[in-house]
Formats: C-alpha cells, sequence, structure tokens
C-alpha cells in the first residue's frame, strides 16, 4: 500500500510548526479575540488531513483479497490541496455529465473593486446578492439575442466563487459558466437547446458591463457602500469586524496586498522578480472591458460536444487555491509561491515569512454553509431542466422488463472512469489548468 504521507509536505510543515505562535499573535493584536472558531479549527483539523491516527477505512478486493487503507480526509472548503482538488474533480465531473452535457459553453469572469472584496468576503448575503444582478444580466443578455433570432427561452449557468488571486490575496471574484444560448419549449412542448447565432462582440460586452457595474452600484449603496466617491463607508457597519475583530485586520490587509501580523505588519508583500521602472497598462483584449475597478472577461469558450475541454474549464474554475507544488523554501527559512504566469512587472514569484502565509490561508476559509458554487436560470433548483425531470411521465413498465441492479460485494467500490485521473492530488497540484482560449 503507498500512501501519499501528507505530514511530508511543505504546507503541513509550515503549519505544524507556526500555528500555535500564529494563534497567539492574533489574539494579542486583537486584545484578547483571536479568529473565528471555524477559521481556526479549519487550520487545526488539516493536520490531521489523511493522517491514520485519526481513523481510516478499509477496502478489500473480492477478487484477489488484496486490502488497502484508506485515512480520512479533513474535508476542509479553504486550502486544503486534497481535499479541494478531490472536490474540483468530482463536481468538474458532475457539471459534465449532469448539468451542461452536450452543449456549448462560454466562460464569463466578474472581477470586482478592491472596496467590494473586503465586504464580500464575509458577508455572504451581500456576496449573493450581488451575484443574483450579474446573473440576472447575464440571463436577459441572452434571452434578448435569442428573441432577435424569434426564439423564446431562457439560459442557464453555473457560478463558482473563487476567494483569492494568484498571490492567495482576497480577491472574491466570479467564474461563470454560461449555456451559450437558451432552452425553448416548456413542460407540454419538447424541450430543445437553441445554440447562440454568434459569440458576444466586444461592443456587448462592454455594454453588459456598464449595466452590471451600475446595478451593483445602486445595490451596494443600499448597505451604505459607495463605490463613485472617497466617502460613504464610514458610517457603514462592518459585520466583520463587529464580530471577529482580528480576522478583520487580516481581511482587509490582505485585499490590499499588505502584511497584518508578524515583524513585517504594515509593510507590503515581497514580489521577487518586479521590475520597479515598469508601467502599468491595463490589457484591452477581445471580449474584454475595464471599468472604474470592474472587469469583465469573456473570451473563453467550449463547443459543442467537446466534454474533454469542458472538463479542463470546469476543473479550472474549481481549482484550489494553492496548488501541492506551488510552494518552495529557501535557505532563509522563507518560503516562495511560484507564480504560474509572471505578472506585467515581472513578478514570478511571491516571498512570505510562515506567519504571512498563515494569515493568507486564514483568509481564504468560507464561513460555514456558504456554498461556493451557484446554478442560476435553467440549471436552478427550480429552472426548466429540473421541471421537466420532475413532470416528464415514468416509463412504461409495460414497453421494458423490470431490471434490478447489480449488487456490488461488500467492500469494493467501482472503479475511476478511465479518460478521468484516478488521483485527485494530481489535480490539485495541476491546478485544473485549462488550455488556450
Amino acid at each position: 500500500m503507498i500512501r501519499r504521507a501528507p505530514e511530508r509536505a511543505l504546507l503541513h510543515s509550515v503549519v505544524r510548526e507556526h500555528l500555535e505562535t500564529f494563534l497567539s499573535e492574533v489574539r494579542l493584536r486583537g486584545d484578547g479575540a483571536g479568529l473565528p472558531s471555524f477559521v481556526e479549527r479549519e487550520l487545526r483539523e488539516f493536520l490531521t488531513c489523511g493522517t491514520m491516527a485519526r481513523g481510516f477505512a478499509r477496502f478489500r478486493c473480492g477478487g484477489c483479497r488484496r486490502e488497502i487503507l484508506v485515512a480520512f480526509s479533513c474535508k476542509g472548503r479553504g486550502f486544503c490541496p486534497s481535499c479541494c482538488g478531490r472536490r474540483m474533480c468530482e463536481l468538474a465531473a458532475h457539471l459534465v455529465d449532469g448539468v451542461f452535457e452536450d452543449v456549448p459553453v462560454r466562460q464569463w469572469v466578474l472581477t470586482l473593486p478592491h472596496r467590494l472584496r473586503y465586504r464580500l468576503a464575509y458577508d455572504h448575503r451581500l456576496c449573493r446578492a450581488v451575484l443574483g444582478v450579474f446573473a440576472r444580466a447575464l440571463g436577459s443578455f441572452y434571452r434578448r439575442r435569442a428573441r432577435a433570432e424569434g426564439v423564446e427561452g431562457r439560459g442557464g449557468a453555473v457560478t463558482a466563487i473563487q476567494r483569492c488571486g494568484s498571490a492567495l490575496n482576497t480577491n472574491i471574484h466570479f467564474h461563470t459558466l454560461a449555456a451559450e444560448g437558451v432552452f425553448a419549449g416548456g413542460i407540454d412542448s419538447p424541450l430543445r437547446f437553441v445554440p447562440a447565432w454568434a459569440p458576444p462582440s466586444d461592443v456587448e460586452v462592454a455594454r453588459l458591463l456598464a449595466s452590471v457595474r451600475r446595478r451593483i452600484v445602486r445595490l451596494v449603496r443600499r448597505h451604505g457602500i459607495e463605490l463613485e466617491g472617497e466617502g460613504g463607508d464610514g458610517e457603514a457597519m462592518d459585520p466583520l469586524f463587529a464580530e471577529h475583530p482580528a480576522l478583520a485586520q487580516i481581511q482587509g490587509a490582505t485585499v490590499i496586498g499588505r502584511i497584518a501580523t508578524g515583524p513585517r505588519a504594515g509593510r507590503w508583500v515581497v514580489r521577487v522578480g518586479r521590475d520597479p521602472r515598469s508601467e502599468v497598462v491595463i490589457s484591452r483584449g477581445r471580449r474584454q472591458a475595464h471599468q472604474q475597478g470592474f472587469d469583465l472577461h469573456a473570451d473563453t469558450a467550449v463547443g459543442q460536444g467537446d466534454r474533454r475541454r469542458l472538463e479542463r474549464l470546469c476543473r479550472y474554475v474549481l481549482r484550489p487555491p494553492l496548488a501541492g507544488d506551488a510552494l518552495e523554501s529557501t535557505a532563509d527559512g522563507k518560503l516562495l509561491l511560484r507564480l504560474r504566469r509572471p505578472w506585467r512587472d515581472g513578478t514570478r514569484a511571491i516571498r512570505f515569512e510562515p506567519s504571512e502565509l498563515l494569515e493568507r490561508l486564514a483568509a481564504m476559509i468560507p464561513r460555514p454553509r456558504a456554498n461556493q458554487l451557484i446554478y442560476h436560470g435553467a440549471y436552478a433548483p427550480r429552472g426548466v431542466k429540473h421541471e421537466r425531470a420532475w413532470c416528464a411521465p415514468p416509463p412504461s413498465s409495460a414497453d421494458e422488463p423490470e431490471t434490478v441492479p447489480a449488487q456490488r460485494p461488500p467492500g469494493t467500490t467501482l472503479p475511476p472512469e478511465p479518460s478521468r485521473r484516478a488521483n485527485p492530488d494530481e489535480a490539485a497540484a495541476s491546478g485544473g489548468a485549462v488550455g488556450s482560449r
């Protein structure tokens, strides 16, 4: 039997050796109030992931009688490469086989201003409201295009809420996979998918972003957040600071790329390879629009029937925040986070102190019972796809003989599909990267 030995990984050793020191410093800076219980619990349970001493399951082959032991996982939702990688593989397979099937899919990525990222990182209700504005605008965009071709229907989409950027900074943004077309028909008529006649143009993407931005600005203003001026946030209630002031300091620092704890508190993170003389240039690529902190990108699409590339795209939007092989240790005890792609200023890596890395891990842990995968339109729980599944008549028993599903012997498991990776740790290490756009 070969086990993955998580205790030998660099991330595991960093958390194991520096967690108590980090938690003690957070309590001192928060006047005795430490991190929220759900954050501290996930950090501690990460150390038990894949450890035989915390329990395991025993599997035996009915043919050759070979036995294997599989250690229990921590089931973390924030940063555990193994658990997040396994969840990525399972959800990607579900989206390809049970949701999108063979329809063409386009990815829409909405990035939000820094002032809004901090509030959405903890206020999940407001995050869902902002996402709802974007999802409704996107659904209306596809309905209008279909109506112009004489088709009445409804679109469908799935959104993965990503909580951090490539430097592990708090960056709430939405990866929405939308069916490139509409579902026409109802309960009394056959349900059919009508694909879009052409991809969206640059002008349409820009108009959609302007509409989304205008609606989001009105929405968050009712919550005391002003995005069009310098003021407005002073009198607004900050639920995160009111409940957990220590986490609020860490979350606010990670949004703007600063350090909140340790000897370098208040300073910027260290970028490796950055050229201070380089000019900042905002790219205006194809099917991309940028307006006052809001950015919308829609140039990634998968054609109808290309299930392999669709699964790669699904893995990309569901990827873990930290790949298994992204961290390196330096000779002076620092940690180096290698970036998959260099930044425009030449930065190719971020250097952290151990306590600084623990800050980033604590900030990316979502609140309990806060869904990170949201279904919209036809794919929603009450969408037309689900209504047709519930209202469809059952197959006639006279036409087909009743079949009894085969029973698997106890202690056996179904083999993985040959087209998918059986090891989620390898998928987590790869980051679920998608090919060319």
